[in-house]
């Protein structure tokens, strides 16, 4: 109720900047001391995927801590993981604003951010900083000047940094706002970029002594033609997770958008069947093979409980802590 109150005042405010004063005012130390005051210890309701043990099913997507400045609280609000990013290997202002915009009604959020954030080496130093002690992943990208033919590179430059600081690594080929980027999803390039992955992810593992799973994060706009083909590939170059998936820039999922808002992908409740009618078809076609984390449009237990139905093993959110707030991640806790 109290989170209600506040949206009120956030929603007034121009939604990038929203987004950065909620989560310094619960970063606040005085704030925390009230909510850990009044929240109830969670159950344990531990979860193996992908060779790693989750606290619970329930995470946070990419992009609501790009830089990791804000681990230590969001893990105090009874996440099982969190997902950092999308990080890449320099820093970059992304693309021009305004790139973040509200439709209160239709419970969604359209994004044209172009993996704004400060790089992979500043990333690296807030997770030394952290004191959390959870499942990190790290969300990786290329950068927007890095042609695609020179891409993979930046993937593996982010790889090798992040591998002794990160508890899963997501390789981000799916965002619709860097151009040309959901081009890695297809032909001999895609084959190209898992096979140097896992190589370089071999390569680290015998160097730390410490196997990194890698995750592949998909688009919702594939065909089943292209998913099938995808997901063979993954079974091939065995692949440890795929995340479905990241949003969309099919605008008919939101009838009288207006023109002038067909510039990003959409997240949120328009993006939840969609999400999970990929997730549906994607735990057809690998039959347990591969783990699949369900992200895109949860904003309620039950959308929650339809990931996991569809195929999920693990849900993330993002879009459904901001129009609902904390309470969401405890109520879908509590009785998943």
């Amino acid at each position: 109720m109290i989170y209600y109150l506040i949206r009120k005042i956030l929603f007034l405010i121009e939604p990038e900047i929203a987004h950065i004063l909620i989560l310094k005012f619960f970063s606040l130390k005085y704030i925390q001391n009230i909510i850990y005051f009044f929240l109830k210890p969670l159950p344990q309701k531990k979860i193996k995927c992908m060779g790693l043990v989750f606290d619970n099913v329930l995470g946070t997507a990419a992009g609501i801590d790009k830089n990791g400045e804000y681990i230590d609280i969001m893990s105090k609000l009874g996440f099982g993981f969190l997902e950092l990013g999308t990080v890449t290997p320099l820093p970059q202002y992304g693309n021009p604003k305004p790139r973040l915009f509200r439709l209160v009604s239709e419970e969604a959020i359209i994004n044209k951010m172009g993996f704004n954030n400060l790089g992979i080496d500043n990333l690296i130093k807030n997770i030394k900083k952290s004191k959390f002690k959870g499942i990190i992943g790290v969300n990786i990208g290329k950068n927007k000047n890095t042609s695609i033919e020179n891409s993979i590179n930046d993937y593996l430059i982010c790889i090798e940094k992040i591998y002794c600081y990160a508890s899963y690594i997501t390789i981000n080929i799916s965002s619709p706002n860097t151009v040309n980027l959901r081009n890695l999803q297809y032909g001999i390039i895609f084959d190209q970029l898992l096979k140097k992955v896992k190589k370089t992810q071999k390569i680290m593992h015998k160097k730390y002594l410490k196997y990194v799973p890698i995750a592949i994060k998909i688009s919702p706009d594939l065909s089943i033609k292209e998913l099938i083909r995808i997901s063979k590939k993954l079974i091939e170059h065995n692949i440890d997770a795929v995340i479905a998936t990241n949003t969309t820039i099919d605008y008919s999922v939101i009838p009288d958008i207006k023109k002038n808002l067909k510039k990003g992908g959409i997240s949120g409740l328009p993006l939840q069947r969609k999400s999970t009618n990929i997730i549906f078809i994607l735990s057809k076609i690998l039959k347990n093979r591969i783990p699949i984390i369900g992200v895109g449009g949860i904003n309620s237990l039950y959308s929650a409980q339809e990931k996991i139905k569809a195929g999920a093993t693990l849900i993330q959110v993002y879009s459904g802590l901001i129009f609902h707030g904390p309470s969401i991640i405890r109520k879908i806790i509590k009785k998943i």
